[in-house]
């Protein structure tokens, strides 16, 4: 027996996910730098503890070039 949704279903997930997604943007605008800056930071903080500094330098080469052609186009 297949399992299908129906369009009433559909159209109610997608209701709550704008819910959800204007209520982060809503944080989001209302969280201020000080706090965005310490997520950050937290972030970048766990990346040894995850052991992902390995996977990260590997491609780190690649991003510096990508944003050093983006600041040529956009300055010239």
């Amino acid at each position: 027996m297949g399992s299908f949704i129906t369009k009433e279903k559909m159209q109610v997930y997608l209701t709550r996910w704008q819910i959800v997604n204007a209520a982060e943007r809503e944080e989001l605008l209302n969280t201020s730098m000080a706090q965005k800056l310490r997520q950050l930071n937290s972030l970048l903080a766990s990346v040894k503890q995850m052991g992902w500094e390995e996977a990260l330098k590997e491609g780190e080469a690649e991003v510096r070039e990508r944003w050093n052609r983006l600041r040529k186009a956009c300055n010239a």
